[in-house]
């Protein structure tokens, strides 16, 4: 039961430290300039996910105190938050695109990664509120949720503080794809709670599940720009 312990007593830990990250990411883009932002779009995109965080911490902790009643009042106000997350992302995206006289190349990569996370979310989301009366697939389904999350934070960091790695990075049209740094960080860290799960437990589904969830998600982000039924998906969806 090592690993049941680990995920319950300790994931708030984890998440502390990821949402540490998340505050250097956005520390010089968002934080020091919160009153020079365009409009309430990033405010509401930005209150919603920190919101997130601070809710996987809370209830991560609320666990590991064994204040079980506390987490599953709690636990509702994601069924509020979640279409919250949903319809800022959506919102934020469609503005930001919404004046583009014709969408290229790199638009569509960029719908590709807003899009298509969203449903790798909505999934892990989903499956964790699903087994919500089965508590180690709750727990492992709901650290799942913050893997879709990588690349905003990552690319910023590599934008911000690390610039000179940009030109040893896949391209597109010459520009660096800096999220691939973010998909290959997820990607390691499944792989090895892979292997964990199977030696401390003998559990084989949910995180090779969310591996492939997220690999296909990676697929379509550095490859769906390339097909027309994406091209035509795009433009629709931001001009709807």
């Amino acid at each position: 039961m090592k690993l049941e312990s680990a995920l319950f007593q300790k994931s708030y830990l984890y998440f502390i430290v990821f949402f540490l990250f998340v505050l250097a990411a956005f520390w010089l883009t968002y934080f020091t300039k919160i009153f020079d932002q365009e409009n309430y779009r990033m405010h509401a995109h930005g209150m919603a996910l920190i919101l997130w965080c601070f809710m996987l911490i809370a209830q991560a902790y609320l666990i590991s105190t064994k204040r079980n009643v506390i987490h599953k009042r709690v636990g509702k106000f994601s069924y509020l938050l979640v279409p919250l997350i949903i319809f800022t992302t959506v919102d934020l995206l469609k503005y930001r695109l919404h004046e583009v006289p014709a969408l290229g190349t790199m638009d569509f990569f960029f719908i590709a990664l807003v899009v298509n996370v969203l449903i790798a979310f909505v999934i892990f989301y989903g499956l964790a509120i699903f087994y919500r009366r089965k508590s180690a697939l709750h727990a492992r389904f709901m650290i799942c949720t913050v893997f879709p999350m990588f690349t905003p934070v990552t690319d910023r960091i590599i934008h911000i503080y690390f610039p000179s790695v940009l030109p040893y990075l896949y391209t597109i049209e010459g520009h660096p794809i800096a999220p691939v740094a973010g998909f290959l960080m997820a990607d390691l860290i499944i792989i090895g709670l892979v292997i964990w799960d199977w030696r401390s437990h003998q559990r084989w589904n949910v995180f090779p599940f969310a591996l492939i969830v997220l690999l296909l998600y990676h697929y379509s982000v550095l490859n769906f720009y390339k097909f027309q039924f994406w091209r035509s998906f795009s433009s629709w969806f931001i001009r709807g």
